[in-house]
């Protein structure tokens, strides 16, 4: 794929090839395409033997994402419809009211969620939106939940002020593996995520980080995120994996599907390398079906995002989320507690 992005920032990134070094640590990109290219049936099994091995049998996490400052954002990722640049409809508005969000983080929670999520679409909060952040999460966290934000590239002050307003999860995905990243984003650099999450760690907050599947990729960089992602050390304790939702109006709309079973293999592969990880089947999920989320959850996927929105993008509602897990004996966890490597 060529890339559409505006590339007049300079970024220290090269351009995708079809061959991806080798990440040094405990997964080498080798060891994980071919655990890609395993026959299907005998992929599963793997993952969900090592599944078992590390949860109980049916449990599954809830958790949910609100959008609490939507759009106008200064960044071009290319599948994301916030970004100010692309026209896809979405207005930028102002962060949300305390009240607000205690009123949906309670919804979510008589719903069943453990975790809550929230959601920013700055490039870097600044310290006046970090306070604000800051007195949304210590509310959220009164109600008994796991508090959970991503509000894009984070200072390490920033970090250890969160922190000490309750934040258990800070979200910053790596998207891709890195040779690929400049066709995906070009106002910000793969160490700038890297860093951000090295300040999380820093501030002992538990990782989200996972990947996007379907933005034109070749196998090699699939296998190139699940590297990063498994050789993080420790692994994140949280690893979300998004189909991409095609947006009109952003660089990606085009892009051709994901292959069902190729992204089950996603979700098998993330299960293995990553063993006590949430593995946490992510937007894309409405597209999917009630078969391939099935399939899925025997992959090794144990926490879906619970609600009719991720952020401006649409997912399955709670009723048929209900139903699905009623038919596949999958319970809600009762409680969300940070696991990892």
């Amino acid at each position: 794929m060529t890339s559409t992005l505006n590339n007049s920032q300079s970024i220290t990134l090269h351009r995708p090839s079809k061959t991806v070094a080798s990440v040094p640590g405990r997964w080498s990109i080798e060891a994980i395409q071919a655990l890609l290219e395993m026959p299907f049936m005998d992929l599963l099994h793997q993952a969900q033997t090592v599944h078992r091995e590390h949860f109980p049998a049916g449990d599954i996490e809830l958790a949910t994402l609100l959008s609490v400052k939507t759009g106008g954002c200064p960044e071009n990722c290319g599948y994301c419809p916030q970004a100010a640049e692309f026209d896809t409809g979405v207005e930028a508005s102002k962060l949300m009211a305390v009240d607000e969000v205690v009123r949906a983080a309670q919804a979510a929670k008589d719903a069943g969620a453990t975790r809550f999520c929230m959601g920013a679409a700055w490039r870097a909060p600044k310290d006046r939106d970090v306070e604000k952040v800051a007195e949304l999460v210590a509310a959220v966290k009164g109600l008994g939940l796991q508090t959970c934000a991503t509000l894009g590239m984070l200072e390490p002050h920033h970090a250890t002020q969160l922190k000490a307003a309750g934040l258990d999860y800070y979200n910053h995905n790596l998207d891709t593996a890195p040779e690929y990243y400049a066709d995906v984003v070009s106002t910000r650099t793969y160490q700038d995520r890297l860093d951000t999450l090295a300040s999380v760690r820093s501030a002992g907050i538990s990782v989200c980080c996972g990947g996007i599947v379907g933005m034109g990729e070749a196998p090699v960089h699939r296998a190139g995120l699940i590297a990063q992602l498994a050789n993080l050390n420790p692994y994140p304790e949280s690893v979300p994996i998004n189909s991409l939702v095609r947006v009109p109006g952003t660089p990606l709309a085009d892009s051709d599907p994901v292959d069902p079973f190729d992204f089950v293999r996603m979700i098998a592969v993330a299960r293995i390398t990553m063993p006590k990880a949430r593995v946490r089947l992510s937007a894309g999920r409405q597209q999917m079906g009630d078969a391939v989320q099935a399939l899925c959850f025997l992959a090794g996927a144990n926490s879906i995002f619970y609600g009719d929105k991720l952020l401006v993008t649409g997912n399955p509602d709670v009723g048929a989320d209900i139903r699905l897990l009623s038919k596949l004996g999958l319970k809600a966890s009762k409680t969300s507690q940070p696991g990892g490597k």
